[in-house]
């Protein structure tokens, strides 16, 4: 229980990460704070009624359907997740599929919601649903990709043989932390579509833009000096001021 109440109020860390979004943001986008009391106010305790648990599906965090889906009003069933020590999946991933109709094909995983053990494939596990259905409009089927469990759904594919494998994370002799195939102890590498963002396909790719943001020479640059001297001590060196006083002698018995 301890680790299903931990994984419901953790946001998947890599969903953070390869979001381009300031975590920062996306808490406070999808936090529902119902009332609190207000701060200053040393007669009031720190007290506070918000929503704790969401329920995670295909839309993301900071999108108004995620909303729609954990409104106030709204009761989810409970969703128990099987823990996984090491993720171990990316988007642009090669994997094979290992349960329903399509048991046996390969796909590229085009989507991952970590939160839920998910991975999309594209063109795998797919069904039909009507969009945009009115009294005089029949609607437009689609076909849309359903969720694929990493646990039991998918298996990365070895590079090697082209067969579906499992991975263990392991170090090489520089350090670099990678995924090898336990099958043929090849080295799986993170695709570059793991890495694309917003802003850029690549990290190796993206061009600074100074109006935009901070370039990272400015960010990066070294600007404080430590020194033996007190903050005071520096305000008085910056403005002239000279300490001729003498301490009055002190006793420490």
């Amino acid at each position: 229980m301890r680790i299903y109440n931990f994984l419901c109020k953790k946001v998947g860390e890599l969903t953070v990460k390869y979001s381009n979004l300031p975590e920062s943001y996306i808490k406070r986008s999808y936090e529902q704070v119902y009332w609190k009391n207000p701060k200053g106010y040393p007669q009031y305790r720190d007290v506070q009624v918000a929503r704790r648990k969401f329920r995670f599906t295909t839309n993301r965090p900071w999108t108004m359907q995620f909303a729609r889906q954990n409104e106030r009003s709204k009761q989810n069933k409970k969703v128990f997740l099987e823990p996984v020590g090491e993720w171990s999946f990316f988007k642009g991933d090669r994997v094979e599929v290992m349960v329903g109709r399509d048991k046996g094909k390969q796909g590229i995983v085009s989507q991952v919601i970590q939160e839920r053990n998910w991975v999309i494939v594209e063109g795998m596990n797919t069904h039909l649903r009507v969009v945009g259905k009115e009294k005089d409009f029949p609607g437009i089927t689609i076909q849309s990709e359903a969720p694929l469990l990493v646990t039991t759904g998918v298996k990365l594919v070895d590079p090697e043989t082209l067969k579906p494998t499992e991975v263990e994370w392991r170090y090489t002799e520089e350090g670099d932390k990678v995924r090898v195939s336990l099958s043929s102890s090849r080295i799986i590498p993170i695709p570059k579509a793991a890495e694309e963002t917003v802003d850029y396909k690549s990290k190796e790719l993206y061009v600074e833009n100074p109006t935009k943001d901070t370039v990272a020479a400015a960010a990066t640059k070294i600007t404080f000096e430590p020194k033996l001297r007190t903050f005071e001590m520096d305000i008085m060196e910056s403005m002239g001021i000279k300490e001729d006083r003498v301490p009055a002698k002190s006793y420490w018995y």
